[in-house]
């Protein structure tokens, strides 16, 4: 049981001593996508053959980000940190994975770390990629808490109830630049500066986590990867705005997400770090799961918070915003994952260090998922700033099949496509405003030569068409009338 701040202190010290001791960690991805691809018969294969070596530990991690190679491996040395990346291994390469240790067996499916480097938390002159959110995704067995405490798990909350003022949390926000991940990028530190101020001890804290763009999957990797991150972040949220209960409104259809999420939640009330008087302080706060039913709309806060309710979820006119009047007509803070991610690590290392990342209007970084017609499929976490031709090209390792680029679709239903002449173009919430577009929760789907752009735009309508709630009329009516429009013009 964690009852103080120094019973964390001695538990995460017990856990960091525990991941050192074996000479090699063989990490192996175990998130959705690892396990469509086959991981499950890969990790069978290394257990076997890594039987009787005590020297070897093999750990259940969630996705490392590598879809266009699962299954993936990564052997990695505790002491140093030193690792090499396996993509698209089979059962049979396992023998061969654990005697080679990091010598470099089969040179033919080691992954670049140029590509890859999930092991730091800022950008660094040789990464193209820098890890906040996704720091212990593909790092950490994300069903073990001691696996989570050796990784600085909630030692965030602790330093904040150890005597951090809840105006201070605050403040910190506001001083990080940090906007919110959604899609709307409204400054995190503002929303909870306006529920803090509202009268009233029953206040409330909402995760979003109902992602719903057409191939976005970013939230999804964060929950199945680092599930105790977003409940450590939504307690921090609680203490700031005087919040004592969280609501998690997740997708069905996420079941190994749910999973974690329900064991994570399980462990935290066991230990002590959800419940009751945490560490010591008087303050008490606890998380309950909704399931939602795979409504687009309900990713809207204030269908969202109907749908909480047991309500229909349709969205309602703004103001009041929840943050004055939401969950039961009480101030609501509604954030989605992504964002949450985020904040252990504000907390931790301060407001300065995250704005020397990614730009002045849109500090840090930001997690995409990259689908579609591109060479390297997978997700990514860049500093705000990258252009658009550094991601797909860099990153994506350009088109498939040597097909030239069309255009890049952003922002999901509500976003917009960014063609060739704008691949220069630095990512950030005001930029892709500027095109005509948006950072949306970070979907980014490329498209090459051979789509039409006409049945894209079919494609997007024709899903905010079936997704529409049916309130507006211009929604409800106008939509279809728009479809069969463009039937008309691709028939």
């Amino acid at each position: 049981m964690i009852s103080t701040a120094s019973d964390l202190a001695r538990r995460a010290a017990e856990a960091r001593d525990r991941h050192r001791r074996p000479s090699l960690r063989i990490l192996v991805s175990l998130g959705t996508c690892g396990i469509a691809a086959g991981t499950a018969p890969v990790l069978a294969a290394l257990r076997e053959a890594a039987a009787g070596r005590s020297d070897i530990a093999i750990d259940e991690v969630g996705c490392m980000g590598l879809c266009h190679s699962e299954p993936s491996v990564e052997v990695i040395e505790p002491a140093t940190g030193r690792s090499v990346i396996y993509g698209n291994v089979t059962p049979k390469d396992a023998a061969e994975i654990v005697a080679g240790g990091l010598t470099g067996a089969l040179p033919a499916k080691q992954i670049p770390r140029s590509w890859y480097y999930p092991e730091t938390e800022a950008a660094r002159p040789d990464a193209r990629q820098a890890r906040i959110v996704l720091r212990n995704c593909g790092r950490i067995d994300p069903e073990s808490l001691d696996a989570c405490l050796a990784h600085d798990g909630w030692q965030a909350l602790a330093q904040v109830l150890g005597g951090m003022p809840a105006a201070q949390v605050i403040k910190t926000m506001e001083e990080s630049g940090l906007r919110g991940r959604g899609g709307g990028g409204f400054p995190t530190g503002k929303k909870w500066a306006f529920a803090a101020a509202q009268p009233g001890s029953e206040k409330y804290i909402i995760c979003n986590a109902d992602e719903g763009d057409p191939g976005a999957f970013m939230d999804r990797a964060v929950l199945e990867g680092d599930p105790h991150a977003v409940l450590e972040a939504m307690a921090i949220a609680g203490y700031a705005i005087g919040a004592h209960q969280g609501v998690i409104y997740v997708r069905a259809e996420y079941p190994l997400a749910c999973k974690r999420l329900t064991l994570a939640i399980e462990q935290a009330r066991a230990e002590g770090l959800l419940g009751r008087n945490l560490f010591g302080s008087g303050f008490d706060f606890d998380i309950a799961l909704k399931y939602g039913a795979g409504a687009f709309v309900c990713g809207e806060e204030t269908a969202l918070i109907r749908s909480v309710e047991g309500r229909r979820g349709m969205p309602v006119y703004k103001p009041p915003f929840p943050a004055v009047k939401g969950l039961w007509e009480k101030p609501t803070v509604v954030n989605n994952v992504e964002t949450f991610a985020n904040i252990p690590a504000i907390i931790r290392k301060g407001a300065a260090w995250f704005r020397q990342i990614g730009t002045a209007g849109s500090p840090g970084t930001k997690v995409f998922s990259l689908t579609g017609k591109i060479s390297k499929v997978g997700l990514i976490e860049i500093p705000m700033g990258m252009t658009l031709e550094e991601i797909i090209t860099g990153l994506g390792g350009g088109i498939r099949n040597g097909r030239k680029f069309k255009a890049v679709q952003t922002g999901g239903p509500s976003g917009g496509c960014i063609t060739a002449k704008s691949l220069g173009t630095p990512i950030d919430y005001d930029t892709l405003k500027a095109l005509g577009s948006m950072m949306g929760s970070g979907g980014m789907i490329v498209m090459d030569e051979d789509d039409c752009m006409v049945d894209v735009a079919k494609f997007f309508l024709g899903f905010t068409m079936d997704e529409s709630c049916g309130k507006c009329t211009p929604c409800r009516v106008g939509s279809r009338q728009l479809q069969l429009i463009l039937e008309g013009i691709t028939r």
